[in-house]
């Protein structure tokens, strides 16, 4: 985990100080954006859906980066008809590259507490607090960004490629589920 969080502040470092170089004027209004995505996956035996605000920046015309609030729920129930619904919330952040002005790239990472419910058939359901980490790996298509404006809508299919127990996007057996998410982004104060 250690490795993971060294890397992902290394690329941090590396993105925020090219951004400076090439926008030398510094913090720019019109550069802020907010927006949000719902998410839903479907499988056997389960389901996933949620929602997630962002607030972002663009930090050149090809990398956006954003903070993140997400709410999941994801109910499961395996072939012996035991049940577990579990509600996650937690914070986090992305970055979107632009290859292109209507492909994207994205990495985000999740902190998500959690309170599960277990429900067994034949026994007293009972309840669980955790928390737990993913970082979702992805690309998806937007509605074509143009220069000068952040306002446009997108869909993208990502992974955890943690796969930590107790993740949203990993079922009970420790398979991916691909998180598929819609949503929107709002240029501010353009």
């Amino acid at each position: 985990m250690r490795k993971v969080s060294l890397l992902l502040s290394l690329c941090c470092i590396v993105l925020v100080s090219t951004a400076q170089d090439e926008n030398p004027a510094g913090f720019k209004k019109s550069n802020l954006f907010t927006g949000g995505n719902v998410t839903a996956s479907f499988y056997t035996g389960g389901t996933v859906l949620g929602v997630s605000p962002h607030l972002g920046y663009s930090l050149t015309p090809w990398l956006d980066a954003a903070a993140s609030l997400n709410f999941i729920y994801t109910g499961q129930t395996d072939i012996y008809n035991s049940k577990l619904r579990q509600t996650n919330i937690g914070p986090g952040a992305f970055v979107r590259l632009f290859p292109v002005n209507f492909l994207f790239t994205q990495f985000q990472y999740e902190h998500n507490f959690q309170s599960i419910k277990v429900i067994q058939s034949g026994s007293s359901p009972y309840k669980l607090k955790n928390d737990v980490n993913s970082f979702l790996v992805g690309a998806g298509y937007s509605s074509s960004r143009q220069k000068g404006s952040n306002s446009y809508y997108y869909l993208s299919v990502m992974f955890d490629a943690l796969q930590l127990p107790g993740s949203p996007y990993v079922d009970n057996y420790g398979r991916l589920i691909p998180v598929i998410r819609a949503g929107f982004n709002i240029a501010l104060f353009r």
